[in-house]
C-alpha cells in the first residue's frame, strides 16, 4: 500500500480484519439511523394520535390494526396507544444504545487504523 510519501506499509491479516470490521459497523450504523429515524416517527405518530383521542367526544372510535379498522372503545384505543408508545420508547432506546456502541467500536479502529496508515486510509464519511 502507498502512503503519501511514497513508502510501502505493508497490510497484515490483522489489518485487514479491521478494516472489514470497521466497513461491517459503518453499515450497521447507517441501518440504525435508519431504525432509529422510523422508531422516532412512530413515536411521534403515537403521540398525535393520542391527543387526537383525547379531543374526541366519541365513546366508540376506529383503531387501525394492520390494514383493517376495527371499532373499539375509547378506553381500550387510549390503553392500546400507551402500551405501544411504551414498546416504541423501549426499542429506541435499545437502539440507541446500540448506536452509542458502535461509535465507540468504530472510534477504536480508527485510532488503532489510522496509527498504523496515517493518510493512506479514508474512514470518514465524504
Amino acid at each position: 500500500m502507498q502512503q503519501g510519501g511514497g513508502s510501502e506499509t505493508e497490510v497484515t491479516w490483522e489489518d485487514q480484519q479491521n478494516i472489514n470490521k470497521f466497513g461491517r459497523l459503518n453499515n450497521r450504523f447507517h441501518e440504525l439511523e435508519d431504525e432509529i429515524r422510523i422508531a422516532k416517527e412512530t413515536n411521534e405518530n403515537l403521540e398525535d394520535a393520542s391527543n387526537e383521542l383525547i379531543l374526541t367526544d366519541e365513546e366508540v372510535v376506529r383503531f387501525q390494526i394492520g390494514e383493517v379498522f376495527t371499532h373499539m372503545s375509547k378506553e381500550e384505543v387510549e390503553s392500546k396507544i400507551e402500551q405501544m408508545q411504551e414498546v416504541t420508547s423501549k426499542n429506541l432506546e435499545k437502539l440507541e444504545e446500540e448506536k452509542d456502541s458502535m461509535l465507540a467500536q468504530m472510534a477504536e479502529l480508527k485510532k488503532i487504523l489510522y496509527g498504523k496508515f496515517k493518510d493512506s486510509i479514508n474512514l470518514e464519511e465524504d
